[in-house]
């Protein structure tokens, strides 16, 4: 009889204390809705951005493979190295001064003057500046990274470290802030035109592109690239199978690349997918048909250039054109790529990736597509202005870097020595050698190299396609 007393008034006091407990919990109203939903949005962002970073810091290992790849064996090494400087000295430059010029209060528009040494993160603030920042150093090392590959197996290694750091901290970051300053606390004179670029073919790619054309018109040819009647004596790349690798990375990457710069995990990113993927497609498809057409095979170099032509194109324009203007914008540019691998090795302008066509060229093609392909409509005065802003990015980096890799040529000097660049930049510069257990080739045939110390071996200026070097 007591157990079932008490019992009952166990049952009471449950029955009365679950309407309290509830009521004490507040009742959801439209605000605190509102509220969760944005911090789920703002969470989304964060992890977006960050995805989309990592997948720009692994094209720094495409960037690596490309070149190497389109390379001889004797100079692995010291790519492996100048790629991974850039990104290692290219995210201090950026930390200490880069991002302030990009991304700092201006009153200018011409740069920023806040926000150095990461000035604007605060224990207590905003830590969105951590996440953009790491979206943005991604990209300022792309830049620099796209120097490398036409100044190849010929540039001294402390020559390099000086410009890849001008490059991450002073000529990316200006003309950066002209067009995308107001992404954080600036306000670039050039976005103020209402200048399209939504993720790079001018700010990033022919930044890089044209910074390339200097380094290369400075440096002069590779021994062997041309003989003294002019012509052109190709010189072989030792691993293609590597350098495609390399280009389905960076195919990757540029998911992260076109996509992230939305910094917004929303739907809009799915076009942009499309789009990025699209131009890819078409570029490498139309690049294979005109190598095809000139030289009576589909060639496997112009086929890969093809594909990064066609991302390099897209990127200005991912946004705010259709999946069908993006074939043809990325079609334009396979074609484009090839004459114009064509056209500098005419003129005698040693490019062994043919970084100045895919990044310097085709980021112009892209930024006027942008323009001309609007989904919005176009006029001469969107035109107007994606002309001046590629003009722009020509007239700020091209001189800038020509001067300064010509300070760096007159004083510590820019070039290694003859007898360096037959030797292979790995040994010469580095002490070490890339396929130690393979033969290499050397004037007199082929030679096997264990270590440095069995020799210096005198290689071919211009091996064929079947030699190691």
């Amino acid at each position: 009889m007591k157990f079932k007393v008490f019992t009952l008034l166990l049952l009471l006091v449950t029955l009365v204390s679950v309407p309290v407990a509830f009521a004490s919990d507040p009742e959801p109203t439209i605000l605190s809705n509102k509220e969760a939903i944005d911090l789920v949005q703002t969470h989304a962002n964060y992890l977006w951005t960050l995805i989309a970073a990592a997948l720009v810091f692994f094209m720094q290992a495409g960037f690596a493979m490309v070149e190497a790849g389109f390379t001889r064996a004797k100079n692995s090494i010291n790519i492996m190295m100048k790629n991974l400087m850039d990104f290692s000295i290219g995210s201090i430059a950026f930390w200490a001064i880069g991002f302030g010029l990009m991304f700092g209060a201006t009153s200018t528009g011409w740069f920023g003057t806040s926000g150095f040494f990461l000035s604007d993160f605060t224990p207590d603030g905003d830590p969105w500046v951590l996440a953009f920042w790491m979206f943005q150093v991604v990209f300022a090392a792309t830049a620099a990274t796209i120097v490398s590959g036409a100044m190849a197996e010929r540039t001294k290694f402390t020559g390099y470290l000086i410009y890849s750091c001008v490059v991450s901290g002073l000529v990316y970051p200006v003309f950066g802030s002209w067009a995308w300053g107001s992404l954080f606390h600036g306000n670039g004179w050039l976005e103020g035109f209402g200048f399209i670029d939504f993720a790079g073919s001018t700010v990033v790619h022919s930044v890089g592109g044209w910074s390339a054309l200097a380094g290369a018109i400075v440096l002069g040819p590779r021994l062997g690239k041309y003989t003294k009647d002019g012509k052109i004596k190709p010189i072989m790349g030792h691993n293609i199978p590597l350098a495609a690798l390399g280009v389905f990375i960076l195919w990757l990457g540029w998911f992260g690349f076109n996509p992230g710069s939305t910094t917004t995990a929303d739907t809009s990113i799915a076009m942009i997918f499309v789009n990025t993927n699209l131009a890819a497609a078409a570029g490498a498809c139309l690049a294979m048909i005109v190598s095809w057409m000139k030289f009576g095979k589909p060639e496997v170099g112009m086929s890969l250039n093809g594909a990064l032509a066609g991302l390099v194109a897209i990127t200005a324009g991912c946004a705010n054109v259709s999946p069908g203007s993006s074939i043809i914008i990325g079609a334009i540019a396979g074609i484009i790529v090839v004459f114009s691998v064509i056209f500098f090795d005419r003129i005698k302008i040693d490019d062994p990736v043919g970084a100045v066509s895919v990044h310097g060229v085709n980021g112009a093609w892209g930024t006027l597509a942008a323009g001309i392909f609007n989904m919005g409509g176009t006029s001469a005065s969107i035109i107007g202005v994606q002309l001046l802003g590629i003009a722009a990015c020509f007239l700020w980096t091209f001189p800038v870097t020509f001067i300064m890799f010509k300070i760096i040529d007159k004083t510590m000097g820019l070039r290694v020595s003859p007898e360096e660049e037959l030797e292979g930049l790995d040994y010469a510069e580095h002490g070490g050698i890339a396929y130690p257990d393979f033969g290499v080739a050397t004037r007199s045939g082929i030679s096997t190299v264990g270590s440095p110390s069995s020799g210096s071996p005198s290689y071919a200026s211009a091996p064929s396609a079947a030699t190691q070097s």
